[in-house]
């Protein structure tokens, strides 16, 4: 029986990037005969989104207030469980994330080898030329210690956003998910929890248009919430 494969897409501010991204996965579903399905969640952005999103028909979720990127792909994860679906993907919609990849990446999924797929630009040097600054890629090395050292497991981009998770983790994260840092946070904790994570390589390309959530004055207040949050969560014993 072929697998339901939902595509959850939070959105801020991002009028510059949609449609274009909405329709390149359109576009891959034409060209590869898949059928992977679509839902934008408006994080309550200020910008033309909410026009966008309507004017083109795009599915999508409108919050009204701006929750975050935790809650805005949360709120994708209850979308999928109440739905039935198999596999969702986190997909960011700023055109980072290139669709190419995506059957590559729930392809650990289907095989039954692990519970979380992650595209990953530091699982091997050839994949993606675009890797992020030097800061965040020490940053990102760091937090994959800490990671590794209390859950005995190596995650090379703990912070990427591209990743796909079977149905018992759309089960958990439609009940449970980290609101801050969700990426690095959840991983941890499934990882306890005894959950398989793989990682794929995959191409990543830099921002088109519009300004990233993370700002360069936040990242050190963030690498030290992320690390201490590590903490709680390694010392924390196992369900």
């Amino acid at each position: 029986m072929e697998k339901k494969v939902l595509l959850i897409i939070p959105a801020y501010n991002e009028e510059a990037n949609i449609l274009k991204t909405y329709n390149s996965i359109l576009e891959y579903n034409k060209e590869h005969n898949t059928s992977f399905d679509v839902i934008v969640i408006n994080d309550g952005s200020k910008d033309n989104t909410e026009m966008i999103l309507n004017n083109n028909n795009i599915p999508h979720i409108t919050l009204i207030h701006n929750l975050g990127i935790g809650g805005a792909v949360q709120t994708g994860y209850k979308y999928a469980y109440q739905n039935d679906y198999d596999i969702a993907i986190q997909f960011d919609g700023d055109g980072q994330h290139d669709i190419n990849y995506a059957c590559k990446i729930i392809e650990p999924l289907l095989n039954g080898k692990s519970n979380m797929s992650i595209g990953s630009r530091f699982v091997d040097d050839t994949s993606s030329e675009f890797k992020s600054t030097k800061a965040r890629q020490m940053g990102i090395k760091l937090i994959s210690s800490f990671i590794k050292f209390f859950t005995g497991k190596k995650v090379y981009d703990v912070t990427s956003g591209f990743r796909a998770i079977d149905k018992s983790l759309i089960d958990r994260f439609s009940k449970e998910y980290p609101l801050e840092y969700p990426e690095p946070i959840s991983t941890t904790e499934i990882l306890k929890d005894g959950f398989v994570i793989s990682e794929v390589p995959v191409s990543m390309n830099e921002r088109t248009g519009g300004v990233s959530s993370i700002r360069s004055w936040k990242n050190v207040y963030y690498m030290l919430n992320v690390l201490l949050s590590i903490v709680i969560i390694g010392l924390r014993r196992t369900k």
